[in-house]
């Protein structure tokens, strides 16, 4: 018989107690696991059963169908969250009707079958244009997010997406993906050429940086004091929880949203804060040191022109990326289509006889 030893008993209750913590914190994962899928399983389900919302009737005399009119004013464009958003001189901006949703899949749709138009993401690369460029960045595609597998691994921003070949608006996610039975979703996968084209179609025009901010401001100049807020919107689609790792969906959705399921503006105009970025004709050029981040695969970079985007998205959270304002802008590169990009247009056209009545007087 080996001699007695207090070491050996303290070593061998120090590796019991050991594995049973161990079991214990499995027990505990698993339960918190199940927990929180428990928690959210009525609600996915609810939310993979929702591909429309019911929309208010429209606003009488609107020049073409969904258009809102948005009054003529003046302000100051920009914010004072990040630093790109500095506020600019004060701006008069004319009276315009604008889209009351984002641009459908639906309505995407009709102007492809009707014109044939090819969307950016859909064409290859020239690779005299982008020499060395690796063949794979050269094949038609969109940048998609792609966030953690582990909640713990987050990464760098550049981390998050990835270019995705064979990923455009009909298969936004990539070739695996696809929009059958969302013709009510917002189309992204897009980029500034296809919005353009978009709108000459529909006899329109894509937004003004000043114009989108002052439909969705509801043609009201904010106060200084309002300015410096910078919480979630209560009613729109953006992220709940830790991003990019947690997204609880407390909003009523994890990913896009059908165009019009949150309550509208004061204009009644929906969806201007979160669920996709929105594109603007106006060139982007920082009002201070930038801090917005390309989303430009490496090799990609250089000489692209970029446009003013805005409104955030559902990927917008109060821990990253708090740009669900209507006074946030962002860059993007023309030729990058994205899957949390879309648009909306806007129409030059008198306003409404009653209104048209009173600015007489």
């Amino acid at each position: 018989m080996a001699p007695f030893s207090f070491s050996a008993l303290r070593s061998a209750l120090a590796a019991r107690k050991l594995r049973w913590l161990w079991l214990v914190l499995i027990l505990l994962g698993t339960g918190v696991g199940w927990w929180w899928g428990q928690r959210l399983a009525p609600d996915s389900a609810l939310r993979a059963a929702t591909l429309s919302c019911p929309l208010p009737a429209e606003q009488a005399h609107a020049p073409a169908p969904g258009m809102v009119w948005v009054p003529p004013g003046r302000l100051r464009l920009g914010d004072g969250v990040y630093p790109e958003e500095g506020r600019s001189l004060p701006v008069d901006v004319g009276g315009f009707w604008i889209d009351r949703t984002e641009v459908s899949n639906d309505q995407f749709a009709a102007f492809v079958q009707a014109t044939g138009h090819v969307t950016v993401a859909e064409r290859p690369l020239d690779p005299r244009r982008y020499p060395g460029l690796p063949p794979t960045l050269l094949q038609p595609g969109a940048v998609v997010f792609s966030p953690p597998m582990r909640p713990g691994d987050a990464g760098q921003p550049s981390e998050w997406w990835r270019f995705i070949p064979g990923a455009q608006w009909r298969h936004p996610g990539g070739p695996a993906t696809d929009i059958v039975g969302k013709g009510a979703f917002p189309v992204v996968a897009v980029a500034f050429e296809d919005a353009q084209a978009y709108a000459r179609w529909a006899g329109r025009a894509l937004p003004s940086e000043a114009q989108w901010e002052w439909a969705a401001r509801a043609a009201q100049a904010p106060t200084e004091v309002a300015m410096v807020g910078h919480e979630a919107p209560r009613h729109a689609n953006t992220w709940q929880g830790v991003f990019p790792a947690v997204n609880s969906g407390d909003d009523g959705f994890v990913g896009l949203s059908p165009v019009g399921c949150y309550p509208p503006n004061a204009l009644g105009l929906h969806d201007m804060l979160g669920n996709v970025w929105e594109i603007t004709t106006d060139a982007y050029a920082p009002r201070a040191p930038d801090t917005a981040v390309s989303l430009m695969p490496a090799g990609m970079k250089g000489e692209v022109p970029m446009r003013v985007i805005k409104g955030g998205s559902y990927l917008c959270a109060p821990n990253y990326c708090m740009r669900y304002r209507p006074g946030s802008r962002q860059p993007q590169e023309e030729n990058l289509a994205a899957s949390h990009l879309g648009f909306r247009t806007v129409l030059m056209a008198p306003a409404p006889p009653a209104l048209a009545a009173q600015q007489r007087l």
